[in-house]
C-alpha cells in the first residue's frame, strides 16, 4: 500500500508528513457507517501494519459530526431479517475493525465534534488518543435499540478508560457522555475550543500526530503494543515484558541518536529504525 496513491471507497483519506487522516464523508447524516465502511476501515488499518511510511492516524468526521454509527437503512433495516449465522458473522466483521485498530502499530488519535454514537463511539474509544470539541456528545447507545452494551469490546475497554461505575452507566443507560464529563473522566485528553467546531480540535489532533511523526517510531509502536498486552498480565509478567520491550528498543539506531544529540547538545532527529 502506497499511502500517497490510496484512494478508498468509503471515505476519505489524505496522507502528509507521515499523518494519515481518516475522515468519514457522509455528513448529511451524520457519518454512518454501512457494512462496506466498516470492512474498508478494516482493511486499512489491517494494511497499515506494513506500511512504516504512516507514522499516526487521525480519524474524525465531515459536517460538524463525528460517526452516528450504524446506519440505520443500510444496516439495522438489513439486519432484523438475517438469520444468526449471518448476524454472527456481522458482529465479528465490526469487532475486527476494533482488534485492527488496537493492533495496527501507529497511534490513532479521535477528533470528536457534535455526535459520536454506537459505533462512532466504539471507534473513537478504540483509539490511543481523544480529543474533543466542546459539543461533543459521546453515546453508547446499544440498549436504545434493545441492544446489550456489549458491543465491539466496550465491556472490555470503556471502563479500562473511564472505571467501571461510569461504563455502566453509560452501557446500561445508553445516554450521552458530554465533552466536560468526557474529559474529567479520562475518556477525552482535552477539549478545544470555546465555541465547538471540527477545524480547532482537528488542528489539535493533527498537532499531537505530528509530534507522534517526529518521534521514535518504533518505540512508540513498542509502547502501543505494550499497553495493548498488559491488559491481561499480572504486575510480574508485565515488567518482564517492558524489560524485553526497552531492550529491544535500546538496539534501536533511534536510541543512538539521542544519546549523540543529548551529549551534542542538540534535539534528536529520530528516523523510526
Amino acid at each position: 500500500m502506497n499511502p500517497s496513491d490510496y484512494q478508498p471507497a468509503h471515505f476519505l483519506w489524505s496522507f502528509t508528513d507521515g499523518v494519515g487522516t481518516i475522515t468519514l464523508n457522509r455528513p448529511e447524516r451524520k457519518n454512518p457507517l454501512t457494512f462496506e465502511s466498516y470492512a474498508e476501515l478494516r482493511d486499512l488499518f489491517r494494511a497499515l501494519v506494513k506500511v512504516p511510511a504512516v507514522k499516526a492516524i487521525v480519524i474524525t468526521g465531515a459536517g460538524g459530526n463525528f460517526c452516528s454509527g450504524g446506519d440505520v437503512h443500510e444496516i439495522i433495516g438489513p439486519l432484523v431479517a438475517m438469520t444468526m449465522p449471518e448476524l454472527l458473522d456481522f458482529t465479528r466483521m465490526t469487532g475486527d475493525l476494533v482488534k485492527a485498530m488496537r493492533h495496527c502499530p501507529q497511534p490513532v488519535i479521535a477528533a470528536v465534534d457534535g455526535i459520536c454514537a454506537g459505533a462512532g463511539a466504539i471507534i473513537a474509544m478504540a483509539s490511543d488518543l481523544r480529543v474533543a470539541a466542546p459539543d461533543a456528545k459521546v453515546a453508547f447507545l446499544f440498549n436504545r435499540v434493545g441492544l446489550a452494551g456489549c458491543d465491539m469490546g466496550a465491556c472490555a475497554i470503556l471502563p479500562r478508560i473511564i472505571g467501571q461505575g461510569r461504563a455502566s452507566e453509560l452501557l446500561f443507560m445508553g445516554r450521552a457522555m458530554s465533552a466536560d464529563e468526557g474529559e474529567r473522566w479520562g475518556f477525552f485528553n482535552r477539549i478545544i475550543g470555546q465555541n465547538g467546531g471540527q477545524d480547532g480540535v482537528l488542528a489539535e489532533a493533527h498537532k499531537m500526530a505530528a509530534q507522534i511523526a517526529a518521534g521514535p517510531n518504533f518505540a512508540n509502536a513498542m509502547t502501543k503494543t505494550q499497553l495493548h498486552a498488559e491488559w491481561d498480565m499480572g504486575v510480574d509478567a508485565a515488567i518482564e515484558a517492558e524489560a524485553q520491550a526497552q531492550a529491544i528498543c535500546m538496539q534501536t539506531k533511534d536510541f543512538a541518536r539521542a544519546y549523540h544529540a543529548f551529549v551534542a547538545k542538540q534535539k534528536p532527529v529520530f528516523e523510526g529504525n
